[in-house]
């Protein structure tokens, strides 16, 4: 079992992100004493999508070449339309999300995140939610799709949107003070 405290966590973005399924994971995690890191494509800062338009940016701390689930307790997968899709074009992106799975480690995707994990063939077989618009393409990856602000599935987290956020955030807390989950094959 793994104290928060000392947990050492992963949040997986890029251009696009919804500001505040970045930002608050972030910096409610840092408060709680987990070390959190940002990984991307490419080692600059990416851009938020904010309320209509571009936002914020923040610095990335390692790329997708860099990162090893061995090195986290968990994966954090924010949304926004932008974000997600662009990742789960990149086969190294989905494979970062298929090695935290097979590692039985937490991994958390909310509002669109989960078109990442549908990717990875991580949701069959399992009980998730996700934004309402791509409620079909997780039930087509094979989920029991539930619309609930928070859903976990053996350390498998999803969350629907903005609005879920707290939620969000104390069952990450949850799933990784539990430590690793043994799962079954998606």
């Amino acid at each position: 079992m793994t104290s928060i405290t000392s947990a050492k966590i992963l949040i997986l973005a890029t251009d696009g992100y919804e500001r505040s399924e970045l930002h608050v994971p972030l910096e409610k995690l840092r408060e709680k004493g987990a070390e959190v890191k940002i990984a991307s494509l490419k080692k600059e800062p990416i851009k938020s999508w904010d309320d209509k338009n571009w936002g914020d940016t923040v610095d990335v701390d390692l790329t997708l070449d860099e990162v090893s689930a061995s090195g986290f307790d968990a994966l954090v997968i924010p949304g926004g339309q932008i974000n997600p899709d662009i990742l789960r074009a990149d086969e190294k992106a989905v494979q970062v999300v298929r090695d935290f799975v097979a590692s039985g480690k937490v991994v958390a995707a909310v509002c669109h995140g989960p078109w990442l994990l549908v990717e990875a063939d991580a949701l069959r077989g399992r009980k998730a939610t996700s934004y309402q618009s791509i409620r079909t393409d997780v039930k087509n990856a094979g989920a029991k799709w539930v619309d609930e602000t928070v859903v976990a599935d053996q350390g498998i987290i999803t969350s629907r949107n903005p609005g879920d956020l707290d939620a969000f955030v104390a069952k990450i807390v949850e799933e990784v003070e539990e430590g690793r989950h043994d799962r079954r094959a998606a």
